[in-house]
């Protein structure tokens, strides 16, 4: 028995997360399962899957048993309790009853085990302190290279939702949603109005939803929300969850003052849309994005058609205005988190995130449409003609894993060169012939 317990001892010396524990544990007995205490939520978990609550009614009776006996036989199955000093932290749970020398032997080894299990549970706590204390570093420097809060807000809601995972998590602008792209519980949007410049963060009585405001320089920008079905936040979470609003709060507003510092430098005089080199760097954000969210994008790219007769037959003023006009257009077609850029002379491209390439089409044919019914007044450049109408092609094509910034423009090229050769005044889509 001395080397068995040698053995064992060491093989859990080398084990260095929960389920290294688990398998060396498997190899010395007809181990099961391990339940650990969880005291915030006064209910059992599963050592190895730590974010899975035992609901299970048996086992908790059992585990409120081990008061009155370490060893308890249910059915088939017996569990053993972990105790650390007096105090029960969790139990075994075996496939079958135990003999004497098991017993025995557990009883010895017992102490080891739970001590190894309460330094990996204080070493996954240090740890996710660490990646938190990180995730605090990064969010305060998004805004060093970046400023769109379209793409900086998911990368924030991706670190938020690491230290809350058994938890949903929404973040909302203005009591608007804006990651992720839906939530189905209207009591959060009724709590979202109790929301002010003034508020602290709001817990339901089940401490199941918890509202976190994000405010800066005296003004509420938005909040953190998040929900579960069955666990509630416990107070470490609920410290994270509050440094975490409080910071991106600072990150957002900071972001805002740069967007607005920065407006005239990105956008387009003419046609307020993005100007090339923004509109290059949205397109490496938004494919970067899609990429690591695995979430669809498409692009579009369209031009205005025989453009070059207007600037002829009415002049270059009359062009701008054109170019004017149709921009205007497209911008009223578009989501807000959209993104449209001059491309160049008369040619847009526009970037759908979260769109498939038959939403894609369905947008480029609105948009085509809303252009061609446009009445364009040029009676104050020319009195002898009081408006004038004009037509846009577009091609359109959907980001593949394959892709980078530079061929999925050039798909939607391709495809916007196939409608101008095939009689404009048309949405073409990308397959691989053109």
């Amino acid at each position: 028995m001395i080397d068995n317990l040698r053995q064992i001892f060491s093989f859990l010396d080398n084990a260095y997360n929960a389920q290294s524990i688990v398998s060396v544990l498997e190899e010395a007995f007809p181990l099961n399962a391990i339940y650990i205490y969880d005291t915030t939520t006064a209910s059992l978990r599963d050592f190895s899957k730590s974010w899975m609550f035992i609901k299970s009614k048996e086992l908790n009776d059992i585990f409120s048993s081990f008061d009155k006996d370490k060893y308890v036989v249910s059915g088939k199955k017996s569990y053993y309790a972990l105790y650390n000093n007096q105090k029960i932290i969790g139990m075994l749970e075996f496939s079958d009853h135990l003999h004497n020398k098991l017993l025995e032997f557990l009883e010895l080894s017992g102490f080891c085990i739970s001590l190894k299990i309460q330094n990996i549970i204080l070493s996954e706590r240090m740890q996710k302190n660490i990646d938190f204390h990180n995730s605090m570093k990064n969010i305060a420097k998004i805004i060093e290279t970046q400023y769109e809060t379209n793409y900086i807000i998911p990368i924030i809601g991706e670190m938020i939702d690491k230290f809350v995972s058994d938890h949903l998590v929404y973040i909302f602008i203005n009591n608007e949603l804006v990651w992720p792209s839906a939530c189905k519980d209207e009591k959060i949007f009724e709590l979202i109005k109790c929301l002010n410049n003034n508020s602290e963060y709001i817990l339901t009585p089940d401490k199941k939803i918890g509202l976190f405001p994000m405010i800066s320089e005296n003004k509420l920008l938005g909040c953190i929300v998040t929900k579960s079905t069955d666990n509630i936040l416990s107070e470490k979470e609920i410290e994270y969850l509050e440094q975490l609003s409080n910071q991106a709060a600072t990150t957002l507003n900071r972001a805002n003052v740069y967007a607005e510092i920065l407006k005239h430098a990105t956008l387009d005089a003419l046609t307020s849309f993005y100007n090339r080199r923004q509109l290059e760097e949205r397109l490496k954000q938004e494919v970067s994005s899609a990429k690591r969210q695995k979430r669809n994008l498409c692009a579009i790219m369209t031009d205005i058609d025989f453009f070059k007769n207007v600037n002829d037959t009415y002049g270059h003023a009359a062009g701008d205005l054109v170019l004017k006009t149709v921009s205007h257009v497209i911008k009223t077609q578009l989501r807000d988190y959209d993104v449209a850029g001059r491309y160049g002379g008369e040619e847009f491209a526009l970037l759908l995130p979260f769109t498939n390439i038959e939403e894609a089409e369905m947008v480029a044919e609105r948009l085509r449409k809303a252009v061609e019914t446009k009445k364009i007044d040029i009676s104050k450049l020319h009195p002898d003609k009081k408006d004038i109408s004009v037509t846009i092609s577009l091609g359109a094509a959907q980001y593949t894993a394959d892709d980078t910034e530079e061929t999925l423009i050039q798909k939607a090229d391709k495809a916007l060169y196939s409608a101008k050769e095939n009689g404009r005044n048309k949405v073409t889509i990308y397959e691989n012939n053109l």
